[in-house]
């Protein structure tokens, strides 16, 4: 081990996602750590929905702003910004009145796509299953809190009871 590592896992901040050796518990969770804060900017819902788009091909700023629905001008500017700062996205700036702005994936970009693509293939061959799990668990939340509800009426009954006058 060099000088200076940490022997606990709970300061690795590094990941080794290879074979069997791989334990989520070496994930470092501080909000310093750079493998946190790149899982934290290409995970997010807006860099996702960008990260798409722009594999088919190059837009402009308002091509995306038009395909992603409730992102807002500051939002998309933000999430622009750091995927281009991350090398995920190239923002290509054309000498035109108005200027012209276009964005792509940068070949890094594109090797992140084929991660991204997996999940939403993945998310879409499991939304029935997710969709029953969560109307089950919406079905027994409100049996609980109504068992709750009924329990608190019958203690606040008792209680009515038994106090003196």
């Amino acid at each position: 081990m060099e000088d200076g590592t940490s022997t606990s896992p709970g300061y690795r901040c590094d990941t080794d996602p290879g074979g069997e050796d791989f334990d989520y518990t070496h994930w470092d969770a501080r909000e310093d750590c750079e493998v946190r804060q790149i899982l934290d900017r290409v995970a997010d819902k807006w860099s996702l929905l960008v990260i798409a788009l722009l594999e088919q091909r190059s837009l402009r700023f308002t091509e995306l702003r038009r395909m992603i629905d409730g992102v807002s001008q500051r939002m998309l500017t933000r999430t622009l910004r750091h995927l281009e700062r991350d090398g995920l996205v190239r923002r290509t700036v054309h000498p035109t009145v108005p200027p012209r702005v276009d964005y792509e994936l940068t070949e890094l970009g594109a090797t992140l796509h084929t991660t991204i693509k997996a999940l939403v293939t993945w998310t879409e061959e499991h939304q029935g299953q997710i969709a029953r799990a969560r109307a089950d668990y919406d079905v027994r939340v409100a049996a609980e809190q109504a068992a709750a509800e009924r329990a608190d009426a019958d203690r606040a009954e008792v209680a009515r009871l038994v106090r003196p006058r």
